[in-house]
Parts: C-alpha cells; structure tokens; sequence
C-alpha cells in the first residue's frame, strides 16, 4: 500500500490557489478512479481505493499547510506505513508553471508544508512530486502570490499539470520512482503567452 499525500489549505477561499495544487493533484487521481477522499482520519480528508491496479491511501491533511506533517505522520502510523510507502505532492514557486519534479529526497527550501513533513518525519527521505508554479515576473511578496486565486490561463496549465501527475503517480507505482523521474523531470518550453 502507498499513502500518496497532496498539500494544501482547507476551505473554498484557497480551492483555486496555487498552494493548493497538491490538493487538485489528489482531486485529479480521485476522479479517474473514482476513490472518494471524503472520511476525516489523522486530521485528513481520506480515501482508499486503487491506482494503476496498487491499494492506495489518498489524503488532503485538513491542518493548514504549515502543520501538514502532523498529518502525515499520523497517516503513517495509522497504516503501518513505512517512509518509503509515502508520496508528497505540493506546489513548487521556484519552478515554472506546468513543470512538475519528482524526487526521492532533497530540502524543503522555502515550502512551509514541505518544512512541516521534513519536521515531523525527523528526515528529508521521502519521495515527492512537486508542481510548479513560479511567478514569471518579480514577485514582492511571494506567500500571497501562492494564495491569490490563479487567473485562467494559470488555471488552464494547472489543469494540464495535475493530469500531468496523475500519469506520473501510475508510474510510480507501477515502474518504479526512477523511471519516473526519467520521464518526467524534464524542461519544459516555456507557453507562448506565459500565464498573468
């Protein structure tokens, strides 16, 4: 079993934001297996269900993002999950939009969520998808940048990007995080008309 985990803020003013792709990504996998992410377990939304044949947890932890690893260790313990059982996947400002970066283990750098999980797991080891949505323009406060609703062409590629993780989460868990990271940590070009 793998305990897949999408960070994001509860509460319909953060639905549409971009700290909430982890949530949309989980949505996306939701949708096309048709797993309901609707029971409240370790302060988590919570769904089982199969992906790409594999039992699954889904999970969209319902503590606001920066106390995500509460969450996320409770999870774990509540499955009797190892570290290595665990997929994080959160919002990325230091990557363009559309990117999306797979990885076994690396800092959290500046992502409160990802700093909560590294906190509370003890350890920076757990494999994550992240999802990028770096402004294209300078940007002076970049926490409000990631909780303003995205404007339509942000929602356009947000939408191609989470169905983007969704075909890497498959991989994942039928060949494997290196043949995934193969595929898929790989530079995009940039859209005609970056988003606004």
């Amino acid at each position: 079993m793998r305990l897949i985990v999408g960070l994001g803020n509860p509460g319909p003013e953060y639905q549409w934001t971009p700290h909430n792709l982890g949530f949309l990504a989980v949505d996306e996998i939701a949708n096309r297996t048709g797993i309901r992410v609707e029971r409240p377990e370790a302060r988590a939304l919570v769904g089982l269900g199969k992906v790409a044949g594999h039992d699954v947890v889904l999970a969209k932890p319902l503590t606001f993002m920066n106390l995500s690893g509460f969450s996320v260790r409770d999870l774990l313990a509540k499955y009797e999950l190892e570290r290595a059982e665990l997929l994080v996947m959160f919002d990325e400002r230091d990557l363009p939009w559309g990117m999306i970066r797979i990885g076994e283990r690396g800092s959290p750098g500046t992502h409160n969520g990802a700093k909560s999980v590294t906190s509370a797991l003890g350890t920076q080891e757990f494999a994550r998808l992240r999802l990028g949505c770096g402004p294209d323009h300078p940007v002076g406060d970049l926490a409000e940048y990631v909780l303003r609703p995205m404007k339509k062409a942000q929602l356009e590629v947000a939408s191609e990007m989470v169905v983007t993780a969704g075909d890497a989460v498959e991989m994942i868990l039928t060949q494997g995080i290196a043949a995934a990271m193969n595929k898929y940590n790989r530079r995009i070009s940039p859209p005609e008309e970056p988003p606004e």
